[in-house]
């Protein structure tokens, strides 16, 4: 009899222990949610986008579902940017925000709140961060913290005549060279050309744009604003250094004189001085090249901005970026997601570049292979200059102002109105008053 008592206690116990692992819930060590009855997760995507980008969303979804079994994913989609942070916010407020949310440069206000979470611990194992070019995953980062893994990104570039070149009998520049060879190359040039068709647009400074002055500030080691300090780290003497450059390039034939120059607005093919024919190299950002190919019966080719390999002063400008909800139960799967949709070869053929150029090597292999001749131009170009990229530097404040007023300082210097101490001067002035506004 007694055997029988300590049997059925033991068999008691054993059925309350095992109803006890049955009640502890298998998760994350970032505090995954419990899986469904059915053991299958549900995340949550919200984004904004065409019905084109829903489509292929979708499909994208199908297949990472298709390679995952046990994860579903629900996309939530608004029309614009303002229905879907609208939203969002409003479901933030009320504890039940989606697991991925796609932001854009607003990223940083969304980590200020706390929302996004870091994803410091899952580069290197659920999110492979190798492939995707550094200044990528240093224009999604705070204080060394990645909290937004791009969606695609553009990158300044110079765009060049491939056939006018070759007709001409002159070398194709090299992808990568130093200013100091980049010079020689434009030397070499010049002389092949026809009458009044010059080696290199004027990208010093336009009425479009101050992106040129830009870069080369980048290179000098000179940004041209620390949002820290509320300073400009650009000397009088660093001005002129930059207005001396094109002014030898002007006074050199290399670049139109200013009165040619001054004609185009370089904002699009409509205003460009390349697809006018009267430069052979122009200045771009990667995500305007398909439209300058499909303007120009001429062959185009992508090289990067002198310097770059040395100094990473290009950056990619994010289209989007991909974060995920910090108070998400379902962490790692959502991790798990986004690492497919940035990284996988198939979510390439499927997305493309609806969302930018991919900052991702292994993306961009699948976007590629499902590509117009020029998109693949753009994808070989960015493999070569995403590694010269970094983050890009904070804007002076009153943005608009600095490229109106540096374009007239520029073109008094240009037309000869005024010496390069002059205008480096009073670019330096310029600066320091935006900085204190």
């Amino acid at each position: 009899m007694m055997k029988k008592i300590v049997l059925l206690v033991l068999m008691m116990c054993v059925a309350v222990i095992f109803a006890s692992g049955r009640g502890q819930q298998s998760g994350s060590s970032s505090g995954a949610s419990p899986q469904g009855a059915s053991g299958t997760i549900t995340l949550r995507w919200a984004f904004w986008g065409s019905e084109a980008r829903v489509k292929a969303s979708q499909e994208a979804v199908d297949a990472f579902k298709a390679a995952n079994p046990g994860i579903e994913v629900n996309i939530e989609v608004s029309g614009g940017t303002g229905d879907h942070f609208n939203k969002v916010d409003t479901q933030l407020a009320g504890g039940a925000g989606p697991d991925i949310i796609q932001m854009g440069g607003n990223f940083p206000d969304y980590v200020a709140k706390g929302v996004p979470l870091n994803l410091n611990p899952y580069k290197g194992s659920i999110l492979n961060v190798s492939t995707i070019d550094t200044g990528a995953i240093e224009a999604g980062s705070i204080n060394g913290n990645l909290y937004g893994v791009s969606t695609g990104a553009t990158i300044p570039a110079l765009v060049y005549n491939k056939s006018l070149l070759q007709r001409v009998g002159a070398p194709l520049p090299k992808v990568t060279q130093t200013w100091e060879e980049f010079r020689s190359y434009l030397a070499s040039v010049k002389p092949r050309l026809p009458s009044g068709v010059y080696p290199l647009m004027d990208f010093g400074s336009t009425s479009s744009g101050s992106t040129g002055f830009g870069y080369w500030l980048r290179w000098n080691g000179t940004p041209i604003y620390d949002d820290v300090t509320g300073t400009t780290k650009v000397t009088a003497a660093d001005a002129k250094k930059f207005l001396d450059q094109f002014k030898d390039y002007r006074d050199n034939g290399f670049i139109p004189p200013a009165d040619i120059a001054a004609g185009y607005a370089e904002t699009n093919v409509d205003s460009s001085s390349l697809i006018a024919g009267k430069v052979a190299i122009g200045f771009i950002v990667s995500n305007q090249f398909a439209n300058y190919q499909a303007a120009i019966q001429d062959e185009l080719e992508l090289i990067e901005i002198p310097g770059a390999a040395a100094t990473r002063a290009l950056w990619p400008q994010l289209s989007q970026v991909y974060t995920i909800n910090a108070a998400s139960k379902n962490i790692d799967a959502a991790v798990k997601f986004i690492n497919f949709l940035v990284n996988s070869p198939d979510a390439g053929k499927i997305i493309g570049n609806d969302r930018g150029i991919s900052s991702s090597s292994t993306f961009r292999q699948g976007a590629s292979s499902v590509a117009t001749p020029a998109d693949q131009k753009v994808f070989a170009y960015h493999d070569v200059a995403g590694p010269h990229t970094s983050p890009e530097t904070p804007h002076l404040p009153n943005d608009t102002e600095l490229n109106s007023t540096l374009n007239l300082i520029y073109q008094r210097v240009a037309f000869g109105q005024a010496n390069t101490t002059q205008g480096g001067q009073e670019i330096y002035d310029l600066l320091v008053r935006l900085a204190r506004k």
